[in-house]
């Protein structure tokens, strides 16, 4: 986890938090859905239509609401009806099995989507920027749009009012949504179709209007745009591949600054290809990947206004690789890195700190020039996501593209739903709009239904519904509530319901929500899990049933001060504590106690023995042990005046005998005594060293 440098200004309320749930917690169904991937083309439906040249940009998502993941664009060249039968807004509908039929709507196209719900109806809507702006009626005469959708992905209604009003003359491109200024209304960006129509953000104003907040004219342009949190502070940040700069700082009102810092320099004219935006350190903060001047797929973070941290690691520094994305692929909780270019698609796992590592990939026919590119949606709802692109494929004059859907290969064996968006640390606004995300593995690919609820205390609860019985498409859009409090521990809750089972999973780590007030404290309560043994801890806990943001503070009863809603301590003596927990934030304060009991465990079974007999002068070794008994101190009297402490004691004798020890076993609760005999022994006879005693036999007398 890197240090991030945050202006005060802009985060003096922000407070990141990345607890997990508890490894104990159940979360039914939640379960590593990980594995090994592969792909296989699933691709039948779509076409018609046919395709032209050029690039294009498609979305996933569920137009219609059935629960299956839909393909949305505008087209390519050729859009519409320049030398193929594309036009307008072409909406291939998924059939759940990665089957797909279109529905065209509108005569103009060649350009880039976003998909959400911008007048609060709850059906989605779709905004585009178009180089092919030839209907002649509203419906498709701007080169910035948005329209409004019936749930039907077949009819839409103009709803773009004051768009494509400042410079944009000669063509928009990639587009997305995201709530600029968090009022609770999706918002619209896009960059120019090529040179020289700039990079532009429209506000919406509820009501078919926009204004621009944000905009220029000029640059040379890759086509790309896509909104996220790179700073962590809650508000939308912008990724654009333009020559004047990639990454742009939001500030909550709709305003943007240009914050590329020690990101590697661009030549004159240049762009900064394959941008997309993910958080590949699972920190909450959304990452910048793209692709470098050599081919080679980069990864970087931002760590502080005009610095920025290379986590491209042992990424190819080179290759023909042309479009990033940034995903879980094999749902093993980090991001990992998607490539596609020149007919090959790579995928490397992240592991959250810059290392890479290849898990799939497979080629596309060739030459396979990246046309278009996205990854994210599940269309069989094996709990994966899957893969769309458009690649320009043979040569010559017989060049064109080919749209392609990749399904992952899983089968998927038992019910499960997955957290995508939030995962943990991430920073949202009160009155905002986010999208959150999921994926589900649903044996059979039977119909299910998906319940979201909040909890702002942790992930213990209480919870709050957000939505119930949602399609289980993979995406909810959600404004959060005015009079939610500010919270460093919010967590939300997804339930996935079939016919025939129900399954449960939890944000993998808390997010926080920067709210317009702090909750008051209601139903403090303290809690220990004593009695606790002396010289062993116990653990002291505070609950509250709401409050926010909260500061705890301990006084433990035996003279010591701690801080956090769980603390450890070990106290000194037996005893019983009264522990205070005071609970306090910025609007309230409760007091609450708890009493903590320390004790012995009396003594029981003392046994005193010893390894006698032994010859004089040589150690004596006595031993005490008991059955129960905790602290216990051990004092023996050995029988010939001499005093030692121990339970093992080794002690030497002066005279040979018999000698009563005994040991006196004390704790804070109890004592008792042993006797053992010792007995002392003179040395062996053989073992004594005799006096060697030399005899001169007498020598014979001569005789005569």
């Amino acid at each position: 986890m890197k240090l991030r440098l945050i202006s005060l200004l802009t985060l003096s309320v922000l407070l990141i938090s990345l607890s997990p749930a508890p490894t104990g917690l159940a979360q039914p169904g939640s379960g590593d859905m990980s594995s090994t991937i592969s792909y296989v083309e699933s691709s039948v439906g779509l076409i018609p239509p046919e395709l032209d040249g050029g690039h294009t940009e498609l979305e996933l998502g569920d137009i219609n609401g059935d629960g299956n993941i839909d393909l949305v664009s505008i087209g390519d060249h050729g859009s519409p009806y320049v030398n193929t039968d594309e036009h307008g807004i072409m909406v291939w509908f998924g059939d759940g099995t990665g089957s797909w039929s279109v529905y065209q709507t509108g005569n103009f196209g060649y350009g880039g989507v976003a998909l959400g719900d911008v007048n609060g109806d709850g059906l989605a809507d779709i905004g585009y920027g178009m180089h092919h702006n030839y209907s002649g009626v509203d419906f498709g005469d701007q080169l910035l749009e948005v329209a409004l959708g019936d749930g039907t992905g077949q009819h839409w209604t103009p709803w773009d009012d004051g768009l494509a009003t400042n410079g944009e003359e000669w063509g928009m491109f990639g587009t997305d949504f995201a709530d600029v200024d968090n009022d609770g209304d999706l918002d619209v960006g896009s960059n120019s179709f090529g040179c020289c129509a700039g990079v532009h953000v429209y506000l919406n104003q509820g009501d078919g209007t926009w204004v621009q907040s944000f905009g220029f004219i000029g640059g040379n342009s890759a086509m790309e745009f896509k909104f996220g949190d790179v700073n962590g502070d809650g508000n939308a940040d912008l990724a654009v591949s333009n020559e004047n700069g990639t990454v742009y700082l939001g500030n909550g009102s709709g305003g943007f600054s240009l914050d590329d810092g020690n990101l590697p320099p661009l030549p004159d004219w240049e762009v900064r290809p394959g941008v997309s935006l993910g958080d590949v350190t699972g920190d909450g903060w959304d990452d910048l990947a793209f692709i470098n001047s050599n081919g080679g797929p980069e990864v970087w973070s931002w760590t502080g206004p005009g610095t920025w941290q290379d986590m491209s690691g042992n990424l190819p520094s080179s290759g023909l690789y042309e479009s990033t994305q940034l995903f879980d692929m094999d749902m093993d909780g980090h991001r990992d890195m998607v490539a596609f270019g020149t007919g090959q698609v790579r995928i490397w796992g992240g592991d959250g700190a810059g290392g890479w590592t290849e898990i799939a990939s497979f080629s596309t026919p060739s030459p396979g020039t990246m046309q278009a590119f996205r990854v994210g949606g599940d269309a069989d709802h094996n709990g994966f996501p899957d893969i769309v692109l458009v690649s320009e494929e043979s040569s010559g004059w017989n060049y064109q593209n080919h749209l392609h859907f990749y399904k992952e290969n899983t089968t998927p064996t038992e019910l499960a739903i997955k957290p995508v968006f939030p995962s943990g640390g991430e920073t949202f606004r009160a009155t905002g709009t986010i999208f959150v995300d999921w994926l589900s593995a649903v044996p059979g690919g039977v119909a299910g239904t998906v319940s979201l609820e909040l909890s702002v205390h942790g992930y213990g609860g209480p919870w709050q519904s957000l939505a119930n019985t949602l399609p289980d498409n993979g995406r909810y859009q959600w404004q959060i509530p005015a009079g939610t409090p500010s919270t460093n521990e919010a967590y939300l809750r997804y339930t996935l319901t079939t016919a025939s089972d129900t399954v449960m999973a939890l944000t993998p780590y808390a997010f926080n929500i920067l709210g317009s007030f702090e909750e008051p404290i209601e139903g403090l309560m303290a809690t220990n899990d004593s009695p606790s043994i002396l010289g062993q801890t116990t653990l002291l806990t505070a609950t509250v049933v709401t409050g926010t943001n909260i500061a705890y503070a301990w006084v433990l009863g035996d003279g010591t001060v701690e801080t956090g809603a769980q603390i450890s301590h070990i106290y000194p003596e037996v005893g019983v504590y009264t522990a205070v927990v005071t609970a306090t934030n910025s609007v309230s304060w409760a007091v609450a106690t708890t009493t903590v009991q320390v004790i012995e465990i009396p003594i029981s079974g003392l046994v005193a023995t010893n390894d006698s007999p032994t010859i004089i002068g040589q150690p004596t070794l006595l031993t005490a042990t008991v059955v129960t008994g905790t602290n216990v101190v051990y004092e023996w009297a050995l029988g010939d005046g001499t005093i030692v402490s121990g339970a093992v004691v080794s002690h030497i004798y002066p005279e040979t005998g018999i000698y009563t020890a005994t040991v006196i076993a004390t704790n804070a609760v109890s004592q008792t005594s042993n006797d053992t005999n010792v007995i002392i022994i003179p040395t062996p006879l053989y073992q004594m060293h005799l006096p060697l005693v030399w005899c001169e036999r007498s020598l014979p007398i001569n005789r005569p």
